[in-house]
């Protein structure tokens, strides 16, 4: 079980078709913080129907789409 599979459970119930979470939102699903290991583990949001979309820096702000 990978540290993100709390968020991919999350996504995978609630079944909206996108999804622009705030870093802050991340964190309070997740426990801690998201991290640069993000970038490696956002594939398997696959295997829970969606996909990462636009990850924003500058916005901290990730956005999920149903696939």
């Amino acid at each position: 079980m990978s540290k993100y599979e709390p968020l991919w459970r999350y996504l995978k119930v609630n079944k909206k078709d996108s999804y622009k979470l705030s870093y802050e939102e991340i964190k309070k699903i997740l426990g801690s913080d998201i991290d640069r290991s993000f970038l490696t583990y956002k594939k398997e949001s696959k295997e829970y129907g969606y996909e990462v979309g636009k990850i924003s820096m500058k916005e901290k702000t990730v956005v999920f789409n149903k696939i």
